[in-house]
Order: structure tokens, then sequence, then C-alpha cells
């Protein structure tokens, strides 16, 4: 029974739907923006860290390239982690609300990442070193699993239906001002220590800084009342006492199994890019390329800059075009820009060097900007913080977990420098988007009360 006949027949309101407005759409979106920033500016730390230094610390008894890869193979587990993350904090986002759970995975991230800083290297404990930082790694994992789909869901549910893909972007657009966050301070650090005090102790400082940010958005979230859309939802379920409602997890499984495969398939292209065009590059850079890092972290830094103003850009164009053909051309368009990245981005000529990192994360942009209002209108309510994340974060494992070290093994196949083959590992990922997308219905404008859950 929907509130509006239940306040007609009764005279009164159901649970969770008090009347008046609820929390401000504005305050709503910085606050999903600041906590999502601080969790991405956590993660992407992590994985600067991994290209630069953790390989030489946690790893030194292997060649440079094998301790890279082992440095990589614990930033991935990170990955592994985030569905279980997803699962959990989407079941108790379902059944309790957002907002708990987006202030636990806020603390969550800002514990293992304050942890890393503090963790002894290879050289003091030995194994335990790599053990710590894989317990770290895999924690924060956990917390990221949990923190997307509560993020976008509460920017989504509180915007209307005709601006939606706008609202629900600037959460997206915490990723990029979160890897702006990291590589800034990466940057100023390596522009004022040497490489040799940056290794010995330089590269803790900015996991250390992050309890500051942890604080920060703490105190934001914690302002943040629950939307209407998912109060009057949870309302309903609670009144059906007939019988003990499914687990979230079982209910996405069973009602949505085709929307987790979509959701899957589209992630592949934007999740691949996104760590060849941040990350990878890097580690090419450094070990193949024969060049320095500042450049191209002066670049990164411009493209995450110039990035999380076209997130919001991307998102309001959504609204009026559509979700996917703007995803379309992204999938399309980093499958193109692929094969000329690399070398651009190593050329060591500032200009080719923004035009490659500014042109690869425009098309990565025209997919993940509208992706948050595309995968919350593909779960009803009383599950869609579960089905969101479980989409989401599934993917991860095989797409952006796995991309650094699937392209550092392919750039090692031939003669040492086979960025044909990373760019066509980009194809592969693009032509599996594609068909997701092609498969995926149109959402734009659609309700987000309707739940089958609940019919």
């Amino acid at each position: 029974m929907s509130s509006d006949v239940t306040t007609a027949q009764t005279g009164t309101r159901p649970p969770g739907d008090e009347g008046g407005s609820r929390t401000p759409i504005v305050k709503v979106v910085f606050a999903s923006l600041v906590g999502t920033a601080v969790e991405w500016y956590d993660f992407f730390l992590y994985g600067s860290a991994a290209a630069l230094v953790f390989g030489t610390l946690f790893f030194p008894s292997s060649d440079p390239v094998t301790g890279t890869l082992l440095a990589f193979g614990t930033y991935a587990l990170g990955f592994v982690a985030r569905p279980l993350g997803g699962v959990v904090f989407g079941h108790f986002g379902d059944r309790v609300g957002r907002k708990k759970m987006l202030v636990v995975a806020l603390l969550m991230m800002g514990a293992s990442t304050f942890a890393i800083g503090l963790l002894p290297t290879y050289a003091s404990i030995g194994l335990g070193a790599p053990i710590l930082l894989l317990a770290c790694r895999l924690l924060q994992g956990f917390a990221v699993g949990g923190e997307w789909g509560g993020a976008v869901l509460m920017a989504a549910e509180h915007g209307d239906p005709a601006r939606r893909g706008f609202w629900s972007s600037w959460p997206q657009a915490g990723v990029p001002l979160g890897n702006l966050l990291a590589t800034a301070v990466l940057f100023i650090l390596a522009a004022v220590q040497s490489d040799e005090t940056f290794e010995a102790w330089g590269w803790r400082v900015p996991f250390l800084l992050s309890a500051v940010l942890v604080i920060i958005g703490l105190w934001v979230r914690l302002q943040l009342e629950e939307s209407k859309v998912y109060s009057d939802a949870k309302a309903e379920m609670e009144a059906r006492t007939e019988k003990a409602p499914s687990l979230p997890i079982v209910q996405v499984l069973r009602q949505y199994p085709r929307e987790v495969l979509v959701a899957m398939g589209m992630r592949m292209a934007e999740n691949i890019s996104y760590y060849i065009f941040t990350v990878v590059v890097l580690t090419y850079a450094k070990d193949f390329a024969d060049v320095g890092t500042d450049l191209i972290l002066q670049m990164l830094l411009i493209g995450a800059a110039g990035q999380f103003f076209l997130i919001p850009a991307v998102g309001a164009l959504s609204d009026r075009v559509g979700r996917r053909p703007l995803y379309l051309i992204g999938a399309v368009g980093v499958a193109v820009w692929a094969f000329p990245f690399l070398h651009l981005a190593t050329s060591g000529e500032p200009g080719k060097v923004l035009l490659a990192v500014a042109v690869g994360l425009f098309f990565h942009s025209l997919m993940y900007s509208p992706q948050a209002a595309f995968f919350s209108e593909l779960f009803g309510t009383t599950v869609r913080y579960t089905g969101a994340s479980v989409g989401y974060q599934l993917a991860s494992i095989v797409a952006g977990a796995l991309a650094p070290i699937i392209a550092v093994q392919l750039l090692t196949t031939g003669d040492g420098d086979n960025t044909t083959a990373v760019a066509l590992y980009v194809v592969a990922a693009s032509v599996i988007t594609v068909v997701a997308v092609l498969a995926a219905k149109e959402t734009a404008k659609t309700s987000l009360a309707h739940d089958r859950a609940l019919d």
C-alpha cells in the first residue's frame, strides 16, 4: 500500500514519512561528493604508491617489474573485497538505511588508510610487512564496496527524475576529486623531496593526512536524512507482516539477474580504461619507457581537475539525450584512443601528454557520469543498494582489479613494449560494454518508486 493511500484512508502518515521537506538536494549531493572524494583519495593513493614505491618497500627481493606486479597484486585484492562489501553494506543499507552505512564505510576506509601510513616495511619486519599491507588493502576494498552504492543512491533518491542524471553524477565527480587530491599531494611531495626521502618516509604523509579528510566527510554525512523514496518503501515493506522478507541479495539474484549482468558488462570498458589511463601509465613510464613520472603526474592532475567539472555536465546532458547514447560513444571512444594513448602519454612533450590524458578521461566520463543514475534506475528501492553495489563491484574484480596486472604482463610480451596488446585488451572490454548497453533499456526519467519486491 502506498504512502498516499495510507494517508488518505487513515489520516496518518506511514512510518518514515514525517511530512515537510527532507534534506535539501544540494546538501545531500555535497555530502555524497565529499565522502566519495575522501574514500577515493584513499583508494587511488594506494594505486599510485603501488606503482611508485610499494614494490621496493614491501617486496624488495624481487626485480623491479616483478615487485611492481606483486604490489599490484595487493592492489587487486582490494577489488576482490569490494563485492563482499557491496553485499554486506547493501544488505544493511536496504534494511537499516543508507546514511548509517555511509558513515561506517567512511570510518572503515579512513582507519585502514591511516594504518598504511604507519606500517613497517619489509626491511623492518620481513614477511609481516606485506601481510599487514594486504590486510589494510582488503579493509579498504571492503569499505569502498559499500561506499559507492550508498553515495549515489542518496543523490538519486533525493533528486527529481528530470535531473537525476545531473544530481547523481556528483558522487561520481568525487572520484576525480579524490584522484586530484591524491595526485596533488604526491606531486607536491615529489617537488619538495628527493626520491630517497620520499621512499624513506615521504610516502607515508599522504596516508596520514587522510585522517583530516575523514573528519570533514564524517561531519557532513552525519547531518543527512534518509530520502522519502526509501523511507516510504521501507515502511511499506515492514507493514507486510505476512512473512519475513527475503535477504536483499536473494531478491536481487531472483528478480534482477539480467540487470546485474547488464551492469557488470557496462563496467568493463569504463573500469579497465580508467586504470590504464591513470595507473598503468605511471608504471609504463617508470619501468618500460624509462621516462620520469613528474610530467605525467602534472597532466593527470590537470586531467582530474577537468574531469571533475566534466562529469556533472555530462550527467545533465544524459537527462536530455538519455544514458545509452553517451555510454556507447564513451565505450567506442576509449577503444580507439587506447592505441595512441601510451605513446603520447610517455612522449615527454607536455602538449602530447595532456592530450593523451584529456581525451582518455573525456571518453571515460561519457560512461562514468551517467552510470550512477543508470544503475540506480535498474533496481527497486528495497534492494537498490544491494543490486547496484553487486553489479558494480562484481565487475571490479575482473575489470579494475586485474587491469594493471594484465596490462603490465601484456607489456612484457614480445619486445617488452607491447602497447598494441594493451590497446586490444581495452578493445575487448569495450565490445563487452557495447553489447551490455545495447541489451539495456533506456532508463532516463523513469520513477524510482516502483519495486518488483513489493508487487
